[in-house]
């Protein structure tokens, strides 16, 4: 069986704590489930709330905490991740086939989240991005319900260009497209090879799945991964989930659609990714030129349905 280690940055997150571990404990993994824990810059009770789930779930869950007090300018995502990452590489075996999965202290994942993950690995992928679900036990208004729904239309009609122009063995379809640190899994050996995660105030996730892409990795989007996250809009880090569902609120309360790039634009771009895959070492050439490419004007309305 394989080792793995699950990866937690929180920053007063007491009251999420208990929902994590209660959805850790419950998974159809067997055995003891590590945990590596990281507190930093935290003023409310979490010690006290860990210390009891510790005792509650202590037959399930092996809870390893560090703590850190980082300096205002480094008290961002970025240093929360790779501490929490970096530990869990710590508390991993020595085996770079070990696997190192990072989630949010307000996700809520499903009983097979972790034994779906491992499945996928053995599929051939390198690394693992989870599909972000809304947690319905905190629904979103209509409104904002419905803008949802359509980006998710979008992203799907974007998914199938990119299946049908450049499509990956490795990451078939039906996919989704997320893999930020809410439910993102790697191999160790592949994170000690990226240089671990990027300790930047945001995005530390997508340039931590870039710099994995750039040895060469293969990342897939299995559409049997996926976690329940908070739909809150005061989130812990900047450019982070609740960031975005802020912009949505307001979205929403505007009434106006949202404008995305025209997939005319994805087509293209799809086909460019074709052409340079096919040369040598094609796959780690895309993830080096591609974040240099111009970004896509946003020139076509969202539809949203009626």
């Amino acid at each position: 069986m394989v080792d793995l280690c699950v990866c937690v940055p929180a920053r007063n997150e007491a009251n999420r704590l208990p929902i994590l571990f209660g959805a850790l404990a419950a998974q159809t993994w067997p055995g003891v489930i590590p945990i590596s824990l990281a507190i930093n810059n935290t003023t409310d009770d979490s010690l006290l709330v860990i210390d009891l789930e510790k005792r509650r779930h202590a037959r399930r869950l092996d809870i390893r905490v560090v703590q850190a007090e980082f300096p205002p300018a480094q008290a961002h995502a970025g240093s929360a991740r790779k501490l929490a990452m970096d530990a869990g590489l710590a508390i991993a075996p020595a085996d770079p086939g070990a696997i190192l999965v990072s989630t949010d202290a307000d996700a809520r994942p499903p009983i097979e989240w972790l034994a779906r993950i491992v499945a996928a690995f053995d599929r051939g992928a390198d690394l693992i991005g989870g599909r972000i679900e809304v947690d319905p036990n905190e629904p979103l208004p209509a409104s904002v319900w419905r803008l949802r729904t359509a980006w998710d239309r979008y992203w799907e009609t974007v998914r199938a260009i990119e299946d049908n122009i450049d499509p990956l063995p490795w990451d078939p379809a039906p996919r989704h497209g997320d893999h930020t640190g809410a439910s993102l899994a790697m191999r160790a050996g592949l994170y000690r090879a990226c240089g671990g995660v990027p300790p930047l105030p945001t995005g530390e996730d997508r340039a931590l799945v870039t710099a994995a892409l750039k040895t060469g990795a293969r990342l897939a989007h299995p559409a049997d991964v996926w976690t329940f996250v908070s739909p809150r809009r005061d989130g812990r880090a900047q450019g982070g989930m609740a960031d975005a569902m802020h912009q949505m609120f307001e979205s929403a309360e505007t009434g106006s659609p949202p404008l995305a790039p025209a997939l005319d634009h994805w087509r293209g771009r799809a086909a460019w990714r074709k052409r340079l895959r096919g040369r040598p070492d094609g796959d780690a050439l895309i993830a080096r030129r591609e974040p240099l490419l111009p970004p896509m004007p946003h020139d076509m309305v969202l539809e949203l349905s009626a």
